[in-house]
């Protein structure tokens, strides 16, 4: 029987998959028959995307920030730890601060992604990012002293999280600096590692046309290799080597080294069924957003939605029911096309992305949703 369900990592997917579960199996954790834990190792809950707007001044890192426990469902035990060892033989979780292993029929392991900028050489020296709270007021900085020059954007790694967020902070770079009657006197290029400026084929062909407008430099087959801080250049494996001024790196990323010693995947990464979303290598094992290897983005909206399909599977397990919920790999998000102006897509693993036209509403309605986040963490949107 199921018992006992323990999520790992409380940030969109695992605050969502909590209160999921809290409204679902309430009848069942109010009776005693049902606990729900969600351990995360720090206090509060971040909404990284903010982070995108820290460098330009709009916003702070705060505006980021909730408290975990304000945003949990009372039926949730919260548990502020760091697990140290996941045993999915024996099904227990060991804590670094806790008394004793923490015991488990059902793990959801929603451990999102870390940075890894020292698997190149010289970027974490020479680079800035804006997928972390310090490199975000680090950038904000430098953006606020650059006057004149070369502001390369490299995208280092991938996966990445918010795979749109390159092509917006370039975008939103271009509209800040001409805001500021400084464009003719700074270039932009922006680098990615294969031969289109994006990932997905059908956002490439979107993006292409508006660097090209907006007179953005592209070199793609750009497979960073080495930055040399002292020099300000960047160079490639491919033999390409640029001279910049300011580096916005997005480093490579990786998921938690505990998800990989426990063997459920390479790099932090949790191998799974794409549809059901349980481990390849582990029984009693589900994975969600960005520590899920399903293909998708590593996004918070596909956090959100497989949040939802993991909490009915799980619902229907402590019903002794058959879990028949699957993920159909739908995906959202909004794409900032500069200060003022955003698009949109919508996808699944059937139906590819077809970007909308950019406009002032959609940028607003962007905003909009980073309001009302953090109802969609509480459970209520």
């Amino acid at each position: 029987m199921v018992r006992r369900v323990a999520i790992l990592g409380g940030g969109t997917g695992g605050t969502v998959l909590a209160n999921d579960l809290a409204d679902r199996l309430a009848a069942e954790i109010d009776a005693g028959d049902v606990e729900v834990t969600l351990i995360n190792d720090d206090p509060d809950h971040v909404y990284k995307p903010v982070w995108l707007y820290v460098p330009f001044g709009q916003r702070e890192p705060a505006d980021g920030r909730r408290p975990l426990r304000e945003l949990v469902d009372s039926r949730v035990d919260l548990v502020v730890d760091r697990v140290t060892a996941i045993d999915t033989d024996g099904k227990e979780l060991s804590l670094r601060d806790g008394p004793g292993p923490l015991a488990y029929d059902r793990l959801v392991v929603a451990t999102g992604s870390t940075l890894a900028p020292a698997e190149v050489p010289g970027l974490a020296e020479g680079g800035h990012d804006y997928y972390s709270e310090s490199g975000a007021l680090a950038l904000r900085e430098e953006l606020l002293s650059m006057t004149e020059g070369h502001l390369v954007l490299s995208v280092v790694g991938t996966p990445h999280m918010c795979p749109a967020a390159p092509l917006e902070f370039a975008f939103m770079a271009d509209d800040w600096f001409r805001e500021r009657g400084l464009r003719e006197d700074v270039e932009i290029t922006y680098t990615y590692p294969i031969n289109r400026v994006h990932g997905n084929p059908h956002v490439s062909e979107w993006a292409e046309p508006i660097m090209a407008e907006r007179g953005v430099g592209v070199e793609t087959f750009f497979n960073a290799e080495s930055v040399d801080p002292e020099a300000g250049t960047i160079a490639s494996m491919e033999g390409t080597e640029l001279d910049y001024d300011l580096l916005v790196g997005i480093p490579p990323h990786r998921g938690v080294d505990v998800v990989e010693e426990a063997g459920l995947g390479d790099r932090g990464w949790v191998d799974v069924d794409k549809r059901t979303l349980e481990a390849d290598r582990a029984d009693g094992v589900y994975a969600i957003g960005d520590a899920a290897t399903t293909g998708v983005p590593k996004a918070g909206s596909v956090a959100h939605y497989q949040a939802g399909v993991v909490a009915r599977r799980i619902a229907s397990e402590v019903r002794d029911r058959p879990a028949t919920a699957t993920y159909d790999g739908k995906t959202l998000c909004f794409i900032e096309t500069g200060m003022d102006s955003a698009s949109f897509v919508e996808f699944d693993y059937e139906n590819p992305p077809s970007p909308a036209p950019a406009s002032e509403k959609l940028h607003w309605s962007k905003l909009a949703y980073n309001e009302s986040y953090w109802l969609t963490a509480r459970g209520l949107l």
